[in-house]
């Protein structure tokens, strides 16, 4: 069978519910750390709190993957995960960011705040996972890199309305400091208009995409009847991974090892080196917070602009080894910067790392595989997502311990030495690049 090519509006139709559930993500990775700092959580132990949604991630995706190969129904195969995921993430956007209205104590509300942190990473690692395993089902290997670009286009067109909430609506008139404890309104009604959106993103998708039944799946990947009988396990898979998976996976490791503290620690770090502020209940804090949302939002268009770039390399491991040296210089240079607006020109070249991330992997190692486990194989991929950022919460207290500055009334300064440590973490990704071989 022929392998057809898609239009660029097909391709945009496959994706554009990725662009729903980044708002979600964005605004979980732009606030978690500020909503869990306003209830109470020590900086020591912030980082603790984001090892439940890589945990969950690890857990979830291989999952899903392994359960929607094996899924034909008439609402489709990868959909009904995708349907499911995004209707459990809309109900705990509703509840997480009210943790500290429910007049608990302050080890109740923390408690009751990650057991809802773990609910929306699950839930938007479901919703999300199905999204690159329709591109690597339905696009043929020459438009894959064009695929998840587009699909990087609208995640981080995603990212940057995510980001921007808290600040539009404190423009806006809607209260940004609360009571001790409380989280602000600004942040809440982010929440509940992220989950808005995120369901119609997703009922847009599932209306305009039509999954291909068994036979056309089969004769699009080449898939022989006897492949298509056999039995496989997740460990199995794993033993016969295609190179390319470890060695991407590598790549991963200190890519997403990085990221992490960026989403933890970027707040904390910017209120003390640009607003001059430890403080979690000051409105210095809370401004230093929205600043948050404004950062990773220009991250996101760095992004936008940068994925247009990248189809442009002859090469995709250039394109991908200079996306992450870019990214690096933007972490480093946040030590350095006292100006809040000086910082976008960090946050940019930041944005360059995050959509080779986004695109690259996902292309270099679907070219890697058959069709035959495509979405056990993304699941198993994603703990290349999921572990990197798990060790980096259980070290992120000890290496701030190590890098950071003097603890003063319980809260360690210095949380800006992290953005260095991650950008070092990248410098190692970059190289590690080109260890990665693929076969097409």
């Amino acid at each position: 069978m022929q392998k057809r090519d898609l239009s660029f509006w097909q391709m945009w139709n496959l994706s554009f519910g990725f662009f729903g559930v980044q708002i979600a993500y964005a605004l979980q990775s732009a606030n978690i750390s500020r909503i869990f700092a306003t209830l109470g959580a020590d900086p020591h132990t912030l980082s603790f709190f984001w090892v439940l949604p890589p945990l969950m991630g690890m857990i979830v995706q291989p999952i899903v993957g392994a359960m929607s190969d094996k899924t034909w129904c008439k609402w489709g195969r990868r959909k009904p995960y995708l349907y499911v995921g995004a209707l459990v993430a809309i109900i705990v956007m509703a509840l997480l960011p009210n943790a500290g209205s429910f007049n608990m104590t302050v080890k109740a509300a923390l408690a009751f705040g990650a057991i809802m942190l773990m609910l929306l990473d699950t839930s938007i690692n479901m919703a999300m996972q199905p999204f690159k395993m329709m591109v690597g089902d339905m696009v043929n290997e020459e438009q894959k890199t064009k695929a998840y670009s587009i699909q990087s286009l609208l995640c981080n067109a995603g990212s940057l309305v995510g980001y921007l909430f808290p600040y539009i609506f404190t423009f806006l008139g809607v209260k940004n400091i609360a009571p001790e404890g409380m989280i602000p309104d600004s942040v809440t009604w982010s929440f509940y208009i992220g989950a808005a959106i995120l369901i119609l993103c997703v009922l847009y998708t599932g209306a305009k995409v039509k999954e291909m039944n068994p036979e056309e799946y089969a004769a699009f990947h080449g898939i022989k009847e006897q492949a298509k009988e056999e039995k496989t396990n997740l460990i199995d898979l794993l033993f016969h991974a295609p190179k390319a998976f470890w060695q991407i996976g590598l790549v991963q490791f200190f890519s997403w090892f990085a990221f992490l503290y960026m989403w933890t620690y970027t707040t904390g770090g910017i209120a003390e080196n640009v607003w001059g502020t430890i403080t979690t209940s000051s409105a210095e804090y809370q401004a230093a917070g929205d600043w948050t949302g404004v950062l990773f939002a220009v991250q996101a268009i760095g992004s936008i602009l940068w994925a247009l770039v990248i189809p442009r390399f002859k090469n995709e491991k250039v394109a991908y080894s200079t996306s992450l040296v870019l990214g690096a210089a933007g972490f480093i240079s946040t030590y350095f910067i006292h100006d809040q607006y000086l910082l976008f020109v960090s946050f940019l070249l930041v944005g360059c790392a995050w959509a080779a991330m986004l695109a690259l992997p996902f292309a270099l190692l679907t070219n890697s595989l058959s069709g035959k486990s495509l979405g056990s194989y993304l699941g198993l991929f994603n703990c290349t997502i999921c572990l990197p950022q798990i060790v980096a919460s259980l070290v992120g207290g000890l290496i701030l311990g190590l890098v950071g500055g003097e603890v003063v009334n319980g809260i360690q300064t210095g949380q800006i030495t992290m953005l260095v440590v991650a950008g070092v973490s990248l410098l190692l990704g970059a190289v590690a690049v080109f260890g990665i071989k693929t076969k097409r």
